[in-house]
């Protein structure tokens, strides 16, 4: 196994588990991609083993900081200690993320299980280097009907890989349905967004219920009506938006598995034009209005831009909404960390006039476990507001 040697290792011996390019006293060309490497200090002390892309910033992610084998053993102990905390913290619940990358101490690798479906992604050359190894292993341990690999992420262009997706194992003649809080939702872990459904949201749509029982509002950006189906569920009328006619037919599916449709209206429209036709409508027409875009930000440096646009949307449904209407706006972009997202909500309800009090301030379900070491494993920002 090739070395590789660090100028400054502060932040690693801190917990976090990447290196970047500039803090390698080698040359990460030097390196074949996706290759194991032993890091060491400039003192030639072992630090940890991890893979290597010279192609990409991120040169180095860790995988371990113990002198031991990557194989199917280190491979078999890692994925069933994930698992496993999935198993205490949920029982025999049916759709849940199994591997969240980092948070599980895998770097690179997404797994997330619908039913008897597993979906697989390989976000690195590290671990699709590993991708045989770990079907293996998932298969011997979770022993799905099915196996997806959705390596359909724009993540691995930025790593040198290419975009494909296929079923490994089994087949998708039906689609799997999973249950969350009593309501059923059809999954689509081939063609749907992600690898089918917004997991981590899980459980800010089931603590929004316990203050919308009634009412009319909006779900904006509303994918295949999973915070509808909730609210709806408690009382409430809603009118899914969303721009995507697959996600409203997804949302329509799934509103005849629950018998909601004398409740839940669908609108294929883009968000923004909405929000304005409503706008010169008159206004202040909601009791609420759940916000969950997708991440606008999608590096450092388009942050600004992408804070223009949260801000722009905000505004807009904040002045949409009657004095005392709740509102629930997310943002899944980690780049917009949790004081800026703030500051934006604050500056958003300024320019639409209207007084905001906070609730409650979530984030993102626990099986993507944060890495308190590593703020990137923390990107899901989601706020519960009173509008005056």
């Amino acid at each position: 196994m090739q070395k590789v040697h660090l100028k400054r290792t502060k932040r690693l011996h801190r917990g976090h588990l990447w290196i970047f390019s500039n803090e390698l006293y080698e040359n990460p060309k030097k390196y074949a991609p996706g290759s194991l490497v032993d890091v060491r200090d400039m003192h030639d002390v072992f630090i940890g083993i991890g893979y290597v892309n010279p192609n990409s910033l991120i040169s180095v992610r860790l995988l371990t900081k113990k002198d031991e084998g990557i194989d199917r053993g280190f491979l078999t102990r890692r994925i069933k200690a994930a698992a496993g905390l999935r198993q205490r913290l949920f029982g025999n619940r049916d759709a849940y993320r199994v591997i969240y990358s980092e948070g599980d101490y895998l770097p690179g690798l997404i797994a997330d299980r619908y039913g008897h479906c597993i979906v697989l992604q390989f976000l690195t050359f590290g671990m699709e280097a590993m991708k045989d190894l770990v079907s293996e292993v998932i298969d011997e341990l979770l022993s799905p009907g099915v196996i997806i690999i959705r390596n359909d992420s724009r993540v691995r262009l930025l790593e040198g890989l290419p975009l494909y997706k296929e079923v490994v194992k089994g087949t998708l003649e039906k689609l799997p349905v999973i249950h969350e809080d009593g309501v059923m939702f059809e999954v689509d872990p081939y063609e749907g967004q992600k690898t089918g459904f917004f997991l981590d949201q899980r459980d800010n749509r089931i603590s929004l219920r316990k203050y919308i029982k009634e009412g009319k509002g909006l779900d904006l950006f509303s994918y295949i009506g999973a915070w509808s189906l909730h609210l709806a569920s408690s009382g409430a009328e809603i009118t899914c938006v969303d721009s995507s006619e697959r996600a409203i037919a997804g949302t329509k599916r799934n509103l005849d598995l629950n018998n909601l449709h004398q409740r839940v209206s669908c609108a294929c429209e883009d968000v923004f034009s909405f929000l304005e036709r409503e706008l010169q409508s008159g206004g202040k027409a909601y009791d609420f209005i759940v916000l969950d875009p997708p991440a606008f930000v999608k590096s450092a440096g388009r942050l600004k831009e992408a804070v223009k646009a949260y801000r722009e949307l905000n505004d807009m449904s904040m002045r949409l909404l009657r004095a005392g209407g709740i509102m629930a706006t997310s943002s899944c972009s980690y780049h917009l960390n949790r004081t800026l997202f703030a500051e934006m909500l604050h500056d958003a309800s300024r320019r639409a006039q209207r007084e905001i009090r906070l609730l409650e301030f979530r984030a993102q379900a626990p099986d993507h476990p944060i890495l308190l070491s590593m703020p990137e494993t923390e990107y899901l920002k989601c706020a519960f507001l009173v509008v005056d």
